[in-house]
């Protein structure tokens, strides 16, 4: 089944073919039985459930094989020289486990959108462009060279423009498009820099030639492996919405709410965490650059939840959480827990697709509110999204024992806790970072449980007219529900003596080179059974007071957030303001770089390049010309004089030499 992984980019893309060219007639065709989301949305959902089928499939005839890896050659694709890039695809654990979540998570959102869609005129044009994100983040995770990643890195973050400024008509969406887009070509200019430092090192973009290059060179290329993880880093960066580029994802809420759970679940923002664990033999030999990695992880996570616990949108609650868990996934990674990194990806896409659906079903039935100062008690209004909503929020915040949530951040706490180099202070200084991180996660997290579904409705207009939405978008939130606590026992502590299936069976072939490095350099402490007890009881413990605490404000004493938000004053319109880092952007990059394009445009453009290369070039040639028509008389007499006085002076010319 392997040689056919090519089809499950084959479907998707045959969704985009046939919703482009023949949606809008489709529609029109069928629409006296159906409305027109159903008909292409219809499309757009059978081809990535074949693609999540096909994916499915390889992973059945992957399992029980010890070191599974397949290249897929379809064809060459540049033959410059000795330099050569094929379309190649390498099917290995980690890329069968991206294509299950891609394919998984994914297909459940699609048919969730033909349900969210509904009243909306572009659906044609709106799974088109869901169809193309996920064929483009497919190829990303298949390729098995830089040049194919460099290709799907690209194209989701087209795909990303375009539905993030779906409703382009809405100056706000067209600006986050924009947003987007530009914020990621900061982030994928250092990630071009970086593949071709690998080429003009290595000579070669496979990765498997790379990392072989690696392995056998004994520490030859350390310095260009520095420089190569460096600029990579600058891409994951961007895509993964790490500080200082995470000012893009917040505002891509602008597009629908199936986006959001797609771009924040799924796909283009776990590119970056996937692209570090797929070269996990680079980043293990660059521990420095590692280490920096790991705390711009743990920096990301603090400071975005700290803009979630302010926030009312109840979109951007989630946007920030979003990016905070990336920095979990980034400090995983950075410390080289490459498994427990990947397993947060997997288990955060259910949840976290779970919750933006959730909250996106609240503003379908809130004409499009979803301010949570005018919502409240719409627990029984609601009670499938409600219980569903319920369900993410707790693997969110990592209730203990029973939340995927709760493993596979305690994996990651865990992971940083042992870290021995370049210094066990780093160490603890991460764990710490990310304990006060999970904390605030339960508490901003159940703020909007309490805030939306709980309480008396502060807009009654609203409250009256809730209800809960069509079973083609409840369904796919009981499946996530169901994943978002069942993924987590594919990752239980193996020093407990459970089985740990995703580290230390189903990704160990494709992480056992960088193991090998890092346990060669002492890299992890390894605790015993009696710490590891008392991190996992730490880590309850903060996830119950967490929770515990947000109900004590928002709904025992809900004064009490009035009077700290009082009290607090500036500070708490600073976080409000999201401490003001997009006019931090404005005043000093964006402003000055509006003005020397202006200085550009009038001084450069106009006076040197318009007016002194085009124009006098121009004006050179038309007085030369002007010189020419002067001896161009239309006498022969006048051209025989010129031709004899020519003849004259070559012979006196010649009869001098």
């Amino acid at each position: 089944m392997v040689e056919y992984v090519w089809l499950t980019i084959a479907f998707p893309l045959i969704g985009v073919l046939i919703n482009l060219f023949f949606g809008r007639l489709l529609e029109d065709a069928f629409s006296k039985w159906f409305k027109r989301s159903e008909v292409t949305g219809f499309i757009g959902s059978v081809t990535v459930v074949l693609s999540f089928l096909v994916s499915f499939a390889i992973f059945l005839q992957a399992l029980g094989i010890e070191h599974f890896s397949h290249q897929v050659k379809l064809w060459d694709w540049i033959t410059i020289g000795d330099f050569h890039v094929a379309i190649s695809f390498l099917v290995d654990p980690l890329s069968i486990i991206m294509l299950l979540v891609v394919t998984g998570v994914g297909s459940l959102i699609h048919i969730y959108a033909v349900g969210y869609m509904d009243h909306d005129e572009g659906s044609a044009r709106f799974f088109t462009y869901l169809n193309l994100f996920v064929a483009s983040m497919l190829v990303l995770v298949l390729s098995d060279n830089y040049a194919g990643l460099y290709v799907g890195w690209e194209l989701v973050g087209v795909c990303s423009y375009l539905l993030i400024g779906f409703w382009f008509f809405k100056p706000s969406a067209a600006d986050a498009g924009k947003k987007a887009f530009i914020v990621n070509r900061i982030g994928d200019f250092g990630f071009a820099l970086g593949i071709f430092l690998i080429w003009s090192t290595f000579g070669t973009l496979d990765y498997m030639e790379v990392f072989h290059e690696v392995g056998a060179s004994h520490g030859e290329f350390a310095s260009v492996i520095n420089w190569v993880t460096i600029l990579l880093f600058v891409g994951a960066i961007g895509k993964s919405a790490q500080i200082p580029l995470y000012v893009w994802l917040p505002d891509a809420m602008e597009g629908p709410t199936p986006v959001s759970a797609l771009i924040h679940a799924a796909t283009m923002v776990t590119a970056g965490v996937y692209m570090i664990a797929r070269n996990n033999v680079l980043f293990a030999m660059a521990p420095n650059v590692s280490l920096v990695i790991a705390f711009v992880g743990a920096i990301t996570a603090f400071f975005a939840a700290t803009m979630a616990l302010v926030a009312f949108d109840l979109k951007r609650v989630l946007a920030y959480s979003t990016i905070s868990q990336l920095g979990y996934m980034i400090l995983a990674v950075g410390v080289g827990a490459y498994a427990a990194g990947i397993f947060h990806l997997f288990t955060h896409a259910f949840f976290k697709a779970l919750l933006f659906m959730a909250a996106g079903s609240v503003m379908h039935a809130m004409k499009g509110v979803i301010d949570m100062r005018r919502l409240g008690g719409l627990k029984d209004k609601m009670p499938e999204t409600y219980w569903t909503f319920l369900i993410g929020a707790a693997a969110l915040s990592g209730f203990p024992l029973i939340t995927a949530g709760f493993w596979s951040k305690d994996n990651i706490l865990v992971k940083a806790f042992e870290l021995q180099q370049p210094n066990q202070a780093f160490g603890i200084i991460l764990y710490t970072i990310g304990i006060i991180t999970a904390l605030l996660t339960a508490f901003y997290t159940f703020r909007a449980v309490f805030m939306t579904f709980h309480g008396e409705p502060r807009d009654k207009n609203l409250y009256d007219h809730a209800h809960e939405n069509r079973r083609v978008m409840t369904l796919p939130l009981w499946i996530l529900a169901i994943f978002s606590i069942g993924a987590g026992f594919l990752g239980l502590p193996s020093k407990l003596g459970l089985p740990n299936w995703i580290e230390d069976g189903w990704l160990y072939s494709v992480m056992a080179e960088s193991h090998e490095i890092l346990e060669h350099a002492h890299h992890f402490a390894h605790i015993g059974f009696g710490l590891e007890i008392a991190l996992l009881s730490i880590s309850a413990v903060v996830a119950l007071v967490g929770i515990f605490g947000a109900w004590h404000v928002y709904i025992r004493y809900p004064q009490i957030a009035v009077d700290t938000a009082r009290y607090a004053g500036r500070f708490y319109q600073l976080v409000l303001d999201k401490y003001r880092v997009d006019e931090l952007y404005d005043t000093w990059i964006i402003e000055p770089g509006k003005g020397l394009a202006d200085i550009l445009a009038k001084i450069v453009d106009m006076n040197f390049i318009d007016k002194t290369l085009v124009d006098g070039s121009a004006n050179s040639v038309r007085g030369l010309g002007h010189i020419m028509a002067i001896l161009q008389t239309g006498y022969i007499r006048n051209y025989v004089m010129v031709i004899f006085v020519g003849i004259v002076v070559m012979g006196v010319y010649f009869f001098l030499l």
